[in-house]
């Protein structure tokens, strides 16, 4: 029964918040007194320390979340089941997917808001620094493009759903102004913000916002872009902390009703569709792992965490609530999707695309909403694809001033969102796309390495992490041997070459490891 099932789900997740959690905070020795990076490098553009955690928890939950772990399960229970999923998503989140986004976000603070592969150079060295770097910066590139066709698609297709979605922009400057500039209370500016959510939800359905003519798709691509450039360059406390603060709440409403519906109307979970170990998606291992991704570990957490995250946390005494806490919630959503897509694929096997599965499910679960719930279900992910579209690029700009030095943000910013747009438009994104999933959980991989590596500098024990590290490692090299093959076998060579040369990078940065653990034992 669905209900047995997210109940036992909801216990678990919050035993290793608690408890586990608990324990990995204590390994890294959180100190609230200490200045944190947001303090001590303030510009008022990226180093801008939030006004309370609980709008910095929803910046990071919004820009982490996005469509990944509702579109991971959802493909992930088509393919193989829903049993195998559930053990993964409780797992995972717990022991590999909240510590390696409290370990980026921690580790990144102590090094003056650093990223990943920033922090790589002193830790494991500089060899290794820069293919990381250079690896993360075209998985961006590639993360930028396919979100922004997904979310021009949904434009298209809904209509209805683009003021909502759109709007949410300037309600949120009027937030972030009113809390930063005005300095008036947390609670007044949320509840301004609210109700202009509220106010832009009702009107959506009956002010649809359609681009006319055949070319609409290329013009929201360029407005998309234009958003992306320019929310990427602006002060973080104008757009990006209040427009993700006021986002998290449709997601927040979107699990509360989740869970209203679960229990208000406990249905069958269907057995037969437990679990199967083959499928035309290919065998259960490694593909089930890499195929949920988000909804258990997301290399592109770490990059959240130290790229924009560690720049706006007050305190160090936020950072298990926020990434270690945003980690276990998101293991919540993604298990609320996985009951969904449950019951819309019972309601119509035929539908293949992973987000109107998702919808109808939702619809399915939230029936007092009626023909509501369906419309609710796509505003909320449109809000996240926008909300990691624009993180995404201003995460990727740090990278190219680390990565080639281009330090004035306008010129960088332009290069990245260049770059994303060629990607876009000429449909290459797809060709590639195939490969996200392997190189999204070796970011993951590399990034536990790198947190490996820092406990070992500092003395401290570093199995925590470096079990997990392993765990990523074997799947994801399994997971790339199995691409590799296929890809070859269907005479798609690039997908084989980019196979082959992740798996070549991990190994060059495993070994860059290795040599110095043992010039720290020596």
């Amino acid at each position: 029964m669905s209900t047995v099932l997210f109940v036992t789900v909801l216990v678990l997740l919050a035993l290793g918040y608690f408890v586990y959690g608990a324990y990995i905070k204590k390994l890294f020795r959180t100190g609230p007194d200490r200045p944190t990076p947001a303090v001590t490098r303030r510009d008022g553009v990226d180093y801008v320390p939030a006004r309370n955690w609980v709008m910095l928890f929803g910046h990071h939950f919004a820009s982490i979340a996005g469509a990944g772990p509702i579109v991971g399960p959802v493909l992930a229970y088509m393919y193989w089941g829903w049993a195998g999923i559930v053990v993964w998503l409780v797992f995972g989140s717990i022991f590999l997917g909240a510590v390696h986004d409290f370990c980026a976000l921690f580790i990144s603070m102590r090094e003056d808001g650093s990223s990943i592969g920033q922090i790589a150079e002193r830790y494991i060295s500089r060899r290794a620094s820069r293919v990381l770097l250079g690896f993360l910066w075209l998985a961006l590139i590639l993360v930028i493009a396919v979100f922004a066709a997904v979310c021009t698609k949904n434009f298209v297709r809904e209509p209805d759903i683009v003021l909502p979605s759109a709007g949410l922009i300037p309600v949120a400057v009027v937030v972030g102004l009113l809390i930063y500039r005005l300095r008036l209370p947390v609670v007044f500016s949320t509840a301004v913000g609210l109700a202009g959510l509220g106010v832009l939800i009702f009107l959506g359905e009956k002010v649809p916002l359609v681009i006319p003519g055949t070319h609409a798709a290329q013009w929201w691509f360029l407005l998309l872009f234009g958003y992306a450039f320019i929310a990427s360059i602006i002060p973080v406390d104008i757009l990006l902390q209040p427009r993700d603060y006021i986002s998290s709440f449709l997601l927040f409403a979107g699990i509360g009703v989740s869970c209203v519906g679960i229990f208000a109307r406990p249905l069958p979970f269907p057995a037969g569709e437990a679990f199967r170990f083959h499928s035309p998606g290919g065998p259960f291992f490694p593909l089930m792992f890499i195929t949920v991704a988000c909804g258990a570990i997301s290399g592109f957490h770490s990059l959240v965490a130290s790229g924009t995250t560690s720049k706006q946390i007050a305190s160090e005494r936020d950072a298990p609530r926020i990434g270690y806490g945003a980690m276990i919630l998101e293991g919540v959503l993604a298990t609320i999707a996985l009951i969904c897509i449950a019951f819309g694929v019972r309601s119509a096997p035929s539908t293949a695309d992973p987000i109107a599965l998702f919808a109808r499910g939702f619809s399915t679960i939230a029936f007092f909403l009626g023909d509501y719930a369906k419309f609710f279900a796509l505003v909320i992910l449109s809000a996240f694809i926008l909300t990691t579209l624009d993180t995404a690029t201003r995460i990727t700009r740090f990278l190219t001033q680390e990565l080639f030095k281009v330090r004035n943000k306008y010129a960088s910013t332009a290069l990245v969102v260049g770059c994303g747009y060629a990607l876009c438009v000429s449909d290459t994104w797809q060709a590639l796309w195939p490969m996200f999933g392997a190189s999204n959980q070796l970011v993951a991989a590399l990034a536990l390495l790198v947190a490996a590596a820092y406990l070992i500098h500092h003395k401290q024990p570093s199995a925590a992490v470096l079990i997990p590290a392993g765990i990523m490692f074997f799947i994801t090299f399994a997971a790339l041997a199995v691409q590799t093959g296929k890809s070859f076998l269907q005479q798609q060579y690039l997908l084989t070459l980019l196979s082959m040369v992740l798996m070549v990078l991990g190994v060059f940065i495993l070994w860059e490891f290795v040599q110095k653990r043992k010039q720290y034992a020596g």
